[in-house]
């Protein structure tokens, strides 16, 4: 692990902020690092408001989203509401579908099939629309791209709405609206709602014309959170309200299909990371696994007992990931020793029977054992096809461009993408992606690395200091969980590894001016040499409470020790 101490804010700014705040420097210091500089940013940051969300009427097209949607509903149309299969799709179509149902009857929906329609917009979702006499198609969290599909559609007398969030390619498809805050023609404020954010905002417009404001349609902010936590975009600006609001939602008066996912786990009350770890995976699983309409169902139903039924289908479906993630995880480990190539720079394994539906999470899974650039093929039809991975700060997408003679098709962003080729041409791309990687990759970037907040001392850490900290939630990027570092730390003898392996280390510390405090590291039972024989050490971790027996304590939670 490389460990980095993020650097010190101005000094003026970090006087200022704790003279109007009257908090100390360790506070000052994290939110100046969030860029709140005053105390009208800290405001906002610690109470947020609905009232803070923008016009949605700022959105380039939003006036013509909103009258082509009144038309449809004035001529009887039917009207289609489109989008992708991974969470931030499946939460935008039932946020949409919900929405213009309490208007209109004539709403259906449409989820790609993820093995024979792939991403985003189809020619075979676009003749279904044909077929079944639509003539309006609202796509979520796709589209952008979709120049040739919106034109063919438009042939056929099928308009298009499209809300995403993505970054448009040369060319805007003509469709009758486009909602992306990322074109360059759009002066949108807020530049990364996700797509099921963009839709809130469609609605939200929708809304006004009825006289309601945002604080009416609170009731579908669940779902908005949900898709800000799997979509893993910026939790700060527009994200941090609608996130706030959406998980007060999950955790008192979530959906019927959320409530019965929340049933199934025994949890309290979530946070950002539980949205993430356990409701997220459930509703991703359907598309993985079977189809994504499975997903809509559970999310837009408002029967109780239906909820729990199809809650309990998805669950199944998430098992089934789980084992079959699991079994092509431990098969491409062994590959990739079976073939010696632990000392590579990058990760290609490929097997014809492994599942399509995973290879994104084995490719994860990965890079958490060899941390280097990953790509995991399996065969789709005639061709392969590959779910890829990055570590921070290496561009996957720009090496697989400098590889494209050897790839069919490519797609997807700086940290994750997909890609097909064929057979024949795997080795020498397997080959050349090595090259690539070797000659451009800073060797640095191959060791994992941990960003310190800010170095303190264990009597920093009071019940005081810990509620102000519990009050930056919701985390997530440009606003992660606050790490420390504090040194010469002393274990005072009950240190030992526990765990059904031994595989986590459990430890009492103190400084020699402090009081002792309770330590957890999952995983580091490998390291208790390290705090034996009371040798002072190091330590980099966040800081969370612990519940054992109606107690309630601070305890660090380790990320690393030295």
């Amino acid at each position: 692990m490389r460990w980095t101490l993020k650097p010190k804010p101005d000094s003026k700014k970090l006087e200022a902020l704790q003279k109007a705040l009257q908090v100390d420097a360790v506070v000052a210091t994290l939110l100046l690092q969030r860029g709140v500089e005053t105390y009208e940013d800290a405001k906002a940051f610690f109470r947020p408001s609905l009232d803070d969300l923008h016009d949605p009427y700022l959105m380039k097209d939003m006036d013509k989203a909103v009258a082509r949607i009144e038309t449809a509903m004035e001529k009887h149309e039917n009207i289609l509401v489109y989008g992708d299969y991974d969470v931030d799709g499946t939460t935008a179509v039932a946020l949409m579908s919900s929405y213009l149902k309490t208007k209109y009857n004539l709403v259906y929906t449409y989820i790609p099939n993820r093995y024979d329609e792939g991403y985003g917009i189809s020619y075979k979702g676009i003749n279904f629309a044909l077929e079944n006499n639509f003539t309006l198609i609202i796509a979520l969290d796709c589209g952008i791209k979709s120049v040739d599909k919106v034109a063919y559609a438009k042939e056929l007398g099928i308009d298009f709405i499209i809300c995403d969030h993505h970054t448009p390619a040369d060319g805007i498809p003509d469709a009758v609206a486009v909602l992306d805050p990322k074109r360059n023609d759009c002066n949108y404020p807020f530049k990364e709602l996700c797509g099921c954010g963009v839709g809130f905002k469609l609605i939200q417009a929708l809304a006004g014309k009825d006289g309601k404001k945002a604080e009416d349609l609170t009731e579908y902010l669940d779902l908005v959170a949900t898709a800000i936590g799997a979509d893993i975009v910026p939790i700060d600006g527009e994200n941090r309200i609608l996130a706030h609001f959406g998980l007060q939602v999950i955790n008192t008066n979530p959906r019927p299909g959320i409530k019965a996912i929340l049933d199934q786990v025994e949890k309290t009350e979530l946070t950002i990371t539980d949205v993430v770890f356990v409701v997220a995976p459930r509703i991703n699983a359907a598309g993985r696994m079977e189809h994504g309409n499975f997903a809509v169902r559970l999310l837009a139903e408002e029967e109780a007992d239906l909820a729990v039924k199809y809650a309990s289908e998805i669950n199944n479906y998430n098992l089934d990931r789980r084992e079959t993630d699991k079994q092509v995880t431990e098969e491409a480990l062994k590959q990739i020793e079976e073939q010696n190539e632990q000392g590579r720079l990058t990760t290609v394994v490929y097997h014809e029977n492994w599942h399509k539906g995973v290879i994104g999470i084995v490719a994860s899974r990965l890079t958490e054992t060899y941390y280097r650039p990953t790509l995991v093929f399996t065969k789709s039809g005639d061709k392969l096809a590959a779910s890829a991975r990055s570590v921070r700060d290496f561009d996957i997408y720009e090496a697989l461009g400098a590889c494209s003679a050897h790839i069919e098709q490519f797609g997807g962003h700086k940290y994750a993408a997909g890609l097909t080729l064929l057979e024949e041409n795997y080795e020498a791309f397997k080959q050349a992606f090595e090259d690539v990687v070797t000659k451009t990759i800073d060797r640095n970037l191959l060791t994992p690395e941990i960003k310190i907040d800010v170095k303190i001392d264990l009597q920093d850490i009071t019940p005081k200091f810990y509620r102000i900290l519990k009050q930056f939630a919701p985390f997530g990027p440009n606003n992660m969980t606050p790490v420390f570092m504090t040194d010469n730390l002393l274990d005072t003898g009950y240190g030992k590894c526990v765990g059904e392996d031994k595989t986590h280390l459990r430890m009492t510390v103190k400084q020699p001016q402090s009081n002792s405090v309770v330590a957890i590291g999952f995983g580091m039972g490998d390291k208790f040499d390290i705090i034996s024989n009371r040798k002072p050490f190091k330590a980099v971790y966040s800081i969370d409470e612990n519940e054992w027996q109606g107690h309630v304590s601070l305890q660090l939670k380790l990320r690393d020790i030295m």
